[in-house]
C-alpha cells in the first residue's frame, strides 16, 4: 500500500519533468528534477523500510531516519523550481554567474540545524510552492479542474503532516494516514496527466 502513492507521484513527476523541460531554465528545470527525484527516493525508501519491517527481516533504521529530511529538501528544491518559472525569465541564464575569470559560481553549503523545525518548513513550502505554482499555471490556461487537483494535492499533502503527528502505534491511524495519502498522490498525479494534455492541445 505504501508504494502506491510513491508510484502514483513518481509517474505524475515524470510527465511535468517532461512537459516542463522546454519551457524551464536549466536552473530552474535542475531544481524542480533534483527535487521531484528526492521526493520519489525519500518515498521509495519510507516504503522498503516498512516492507522489511513488516515482513520482519529487520528494522533498517537509517532508511527510516532519512525520509523527512530528504523529502523536505526535495519538496523544497521542486517548489523553487517551480517559482522561478513563474516569476523570473525562463532564458540562458548561465553568463550572469560568471566571474571576470570566467568560472561559475556557487552559494554557500547552508548552516547545519539539530532540530526537525526547519524540515517540517522546508517541507511546507516546498509543497505549497510546487503544487500552488502549478496549480496558478493550470488556471491560467484555463483548466480549473487541473488547478483544484494540485491544489487538494497540497491539501492532502497537510493532512498527512498532522497525522504524523498521531499516535502510529495502533494500525487504524497506519490506514487512515496511508488512505489520505494515496489520495493526495492521485490528485497530483490526474492534474500532471490533465496539464500534460492541456498543453499538448495547445
Amino acid at each position: 500500500m505504501d508504494f502506491i502513492p510513491v508510484i502514483f507521484f513518481a509517474i505524475g513527476a515524470v510527465l511535468l519533468q517532461r512537459l516542463l523541460y522546454d519551457a524551464m531554465s536549466k536552473g530552474a528545470f535542475a531544481l524542480f528534477a533534483a527535487g521531484t527525484i528526492d521526493i520519489i527516493c525519500a518515498g521509495g525508501l519510507k516504503a522498503l523500510y516498512k516492507l522489511l519491517y513488516a515482513a520482519g527481516v529487520c528494522d533498517f533504521e537509517r532508511l527510516n531516519q532519512m525520509f523527512f529530511p530528504v523529502q523536505s529538501i526535495g519538496f523544497l528544491l521542486a517548489g523553487i523550481g517551480v517559482l522561478a518559472l513563474l516569476t523570473h525569465p525562463q532564458g540562458n541564464q548561465t553568463d550572469k554567474y560568471r566571474g571576470k575569470d570566467g568560472k561559475l559560481y556557487g552559494a554557500a553549503a547552508p548552516a547545519v540545524f539539530s532540530g526537525t523545525m526547519i524540515f517540517v518548513l522546508m517541507m511546507v513550502l516546498g509543497s505549497a510552492l510546487m503544487n500552488i505554482g502549478l496549480a496558478i499555471m493550470a488556471f491560467k490556461k484555463k483548466k480549473t479542474l487541473v488547478g483544484v487537483l494540485f491544489i487538494l494535492a497540497f491539501l492532502f499533502s497537510m493532512c498527512m503532516g498532522y497525522l504524523s503527528s498521531r499516535d502510529f502505534t495502533q494500525a487504524s491511524m497506519n490506514w487512515i494516514a496511508e488512505g489520505v495519502n494515496v489520495v493526495g498522490q492521485a490528485c497530483f498525479l490526474l492534474g500532471a496527466v490533465n496539464m500534460k494534455k492541456a498543453f499538448a492541445t495547445d
